[in-house]
Order: structure tokens, then sequence, then C-alpha cells
């Protein structure tokens, strides 16, 4: 293998790999202002990026900086509800590409399943094991989000 600076190009024939800068000092260069920095007054800095599982404006949750990234969310489309994990594409060469860099996969909304399926892909995958709590109570939350308040009617004949 053959490693590349970004602006160098490889030849089809010889595997090369890109070289990418520590995160570290990805997240200097990104902590005190991007597009997706929310800041209000008494509230802790949040994040809207992707991947980002908590949208706490921290490295340990930054989607830009690391190489792993995790994030549970709800999506909508049309009256179906779904819970989509996102993660981070297995293939080195993928982090070149932001449209292919996150994969989405759909998380079963049977509790018990749906649990086991982010434990399988955390431990089983050793991916970001120090964040599966968080996933599993963030899973726990975006599935009752789903729920729909019931209404109640007081009947108009009930005895005085």
């Amino acid at each position: 293998q053959v490693l590349l600076q970004p602006s160098q190009s490889c030849a089809p024939s010889r595997k090369c790999q890109v070289a990418m800068a520590p995160a570290a000092l990805v997240w200097e260069c990104v902590k005190n202002g991007n597009s997706f920095l929310r800041k209000s007054p008494n509230m802790p800095f949040m994040s809207r990026e992707p991947g980002n599982l908590c949208g706490l404006h921290s490295c340990k949750f930054s989607g830009l900086v690391h190489s792993k990234v995790l994030d549970i969310s709800g999506k909508k489309s049309g009256s179906k509800e779904t819970i989509v994990m996102t993660t981070s594409h297995k293939k080195a060469s993928r982090a070149a590409r932001p449209g292919n860099m996150l994969l989405s996969t759909g998380i079963k909304k049977s509790s018990k399943k749906g649990l086991a399926e982010i434990s399988k892909a955390l431990e089983g995958g050793f991916y970001r094991r120090d964040l599966l709590e968080l996933a599993k109570t963030k899973y726990v939350k975006v599935k009752t989000s789903f729920k729909k308040k019931k209404l109640t009617f007081k009947s108009r004949r009930a005895s005085k």
C-alpha cells in the first residue's frame, strides 16, 4: 500500500490510501465555529451535525472528527415512522466521499429486538462501545416519541 497526500493521485493498479488529519487536529479546527454549531444563552453548545448521538458540541460525540460515527434517530416518510442507526462506512476510501461516508440502517421497533440489534452492532463489532448505553437510551427516547397522545372524550350524558 502507498500512503498519499490528498492532492496526489494513484495509479489504478496500485492500492492507495489517502492520508487524513488526526482527529485531535480536526477538532481543534472545527470546535470554535462550524455550520452545525448552535449557540444559545444559558445553554450548552449544541450541534446539528450528522452522526452526533447526543447533539452536544463535544469531541466525544462529534460526527465530523471521528472515523467511527454513531447516531440513532427517527425518520418519517409519509405516515410511516422508522428508527435509523447511522454509522460510518467500513471502507476507508469512503471517508473522502462525503455523500457515501455514512450508512443508515433500519432498527426494529420491538424493544427487545431493537436493543439487541444495537448491542450486536456496537459490542459485537467492537464499534464505539463507549457509546452503547447512550445509544440504548436514545433508542428508547426515539421510540417513545413516536407514540401518539390518546384523546379522552368526556361523555355529555354522564350522571351528575
